[in-house]
């Protein structure tokens, strides 16, 4: 039973490493597609999809560090991405943020 438990967790660690390097070669090809990218639209989508990249390290580091602490930091940055997400989508629509006229 130890054996297989060892087993189990040199697996998840193993998978975690490989996971952390695939999850950081998308954060370079994503920043290179915001710097480049053609339309403002593709920039917003590449900008997304970084924090949805930011909150899958976070969970892989609470996959692999003993604490219950990064949970939270997983749902904060869940909500400021979708808050910025409607942000950037009403600045593409519109051009502006915040409306100063009520209709």
């Amino acid at each position: 039973m130890n054996n297989l438990l060892s087993a189990t967790n040199t697996i998840v660690e193993i998978t975690a490493v490989i996971c952390l390097a695939a999850i950081s070669i998308s954060l370079i090809l994503l920043l290179y597609r915001i710097i480049v990218g053609p339309t403002n639209a593709d920039r917003a989508v590449a900008l997304d999809s970084v924090g949805m990249n930011m909150m899958g390290l976070t969970a892989l580091m609470a996959v692999l560090l003993p604490t219950t602490k990064l949970n939270d930091v997983i749902l904060l940055i869940g909500i400021l991405l979708f808050i910025g997400t409607v942000a950037i989508a009403k600045y593409l629509e519109k051009g502006v943020i915040i409306d100063g006229k009520l209709d």
